[in-house]
């Protein structure tokens, strides 16, 4: 590159003592009588320095127009000179490097409004210690144009902003809010415990609102997501008469009661069109045995002389099912039980489950049950916990395809009385059966 002063194109610190450079009037051709191969000159430039095309010459172009006032350069400052260029002016320049251990992080706008501002913008220093930088300007700002900030102190590497990370909520074992299973759980024992020592009959009165919640939550979760109309009234009716004559004239009775309900359903479904009658007296006769028709041998137990003891023995193993499950598999849970079905059911929990009710059951068998046994009570509780998470795994089965996580909110940090009764209601005729093999009905 020529460096010399008096070279055209010279834009050099000394470029003051030029002229401004102004802008060619268009081409006119050569006038009449022009020396052949004259190239035509520009009105009021005749005298214009030649261009060479050499094989071995450098090409020189024609740089375009600098505007008079370009504005404030961001990195140099206002003290720009008017009409300098900035860059590389030819192929063969090396741009300008920036000072040894001096950083810039050019910092855009930003997308939404809610974007805390970059420290180091305004004028405040980004890191103790560095000067104040300026605030960007006015035409910067305005036009959205990027304003460069230092980044760093020298010899030290860039720091990346990273957002402000986000309270996470905290997680409570197992899914639940154990304070408040807790509380309705103490609660609901002290219900049952007041009822069955009292009166038995108030305690068939729990059992009868529970099972009627239960329909409700179930009938009302399959209209819900899979448009089935299970009729509710002749379920909710036939369900109080089933207990009721289970507890008073025995299982025949219950059994009678479960039929008539079936029918009733199907009379009632007559009153609606036809499409989907076939579906709807399904899920309905589905419902009647599935709720008040098992919970029917829970009124069974308590209709024995020493009832309010076997519902004692009935409640304990299944909820020692539930708690062993829990506690073991939370500890030590490996092994996914049926990953499919519950993913937080493990081997492990299966196994302590089953050990606690077993434990349980020896000990009330032996003392609680006229007549029983502890070896009664080991089998009593392993059958008894094995049924109870089938019972589980069988309502989960049931969530999973109406695409719902609890049958309802009836009771905090357990969802609803289905989700309460999910492992009772298959363990009632287990352990009615075996009590009535072990020590008579």
């Amino acid at each position: 590159m020529n460096d010399a002063p008096d070279a055209p194109g010279y834009w050099g610190p000394s470029d003051q003592q030029y002229p401004q450079y102004q802008p060619h009037p268009p081409y006119q051709p050569a006038a009449p009588g022009a020396a052949a191969g004259d190239p035509g000159h520009r009105t009021g430039h005749s005298q214009q320095p030649q261009v060479y095309w050499g094989g071995d010459a450098e090409e020189t172009q024609v740089m375009p127009p600098v505007p008079a006032d370009p504005g404030p350069d961001p990195v140099e400052g206002p003290a720009r000179e008017a009409g300098r260029l900035s860059g590389p002016l030819f192929r063969d320049e090396q741009p300008r490097t920036a000072v040894p251990g001096a950083a810039e992080t050019v910092v855009l706008r930003a997308i939404t409004d809610d974007v805390a501002p970059t420290p180091g913008h305004g004028g405040q220093p980004p890191w103790p210690g560095a000067p104040a930088y300026p605030a960007p300007p006015q035409s910067h700002a305005a036009a959205g144009r990027p304003h460069p900030v230092p980044s760093s102190p020298p010899g030290q590497e860039t720091p990346v902003a990273q957002p402000d990370p986000q309270p996470q909520p905290r997680k409570q074992r197992g899914g639940r809010n154990l304070q408040a299973a807790i509380g309705v759980g103490v609660g609901l024992g002290a219900v049952i415990i007041a009822s069955l020592f009292v009166v038995k009959a108030l305690f068939l009165v729990v059992v009868m609102a529970a099972v009627s919640v239960g329909v409700w939550e179930l009938t009302s979760r399959l209209s819900e997501r899979k448009e089935i109309k299970a009729p509710l009234i002749p379920l909710v009716a036939g369900g109080i008469a089933m207990i009721a004559t289970g507890y008073w004239s025995g299982v025949q009775w219950a059994a009678a009661s479960l039929a008539l309900t079936g029918l009733a359903v199907m009379v009632w479904r007559m009153a609606e069109p036809p499409e989907n009658y076939l579906r709807d007296i399904t899920a309905g006769i589905f419902t009647a045995f599935y709720v008040p028709f098992l919970a029917t041998f829970v009124a069974l137990m308590l209709a024995a002389d020493d009832g309010p003891q076997r519902i004692v023995l009935f409640l304990i193993v299944t909820v020692c099912s539930d708690t062993g499950a829990y506690a073991v598999g939370y500890k030590f849970g490996r092994t996914k039980l049926a990953p499919t079905i519950s993913p937080g059911k493990t081997r492990e929990g299966l196994a302590g489950g089953i050990g606690l009710s077993m434990l349980a059951g020896a000990l009330l068998m032996q003392l609680i049950i006229d007549g029983g046994s502890w070896w009664q009570g080991l089998i009593l509780g392993g059958c008894a916990a094995v049924v109870a998470t089938l019972g589980d795994l069988g309502e989960s089965m049931i969530k999973r395809d109406l695409g719902i996580k609890d049958m309802g909110t009836l009771l905090p940090g357990h969802g609803g009385i289905m989700d309460r009764l999910d492992s009772l209601l298959p363990t009632a005729p287990v352990v009615w059966l075996l009590l009535a093999a072990f020590v008579g009905s």
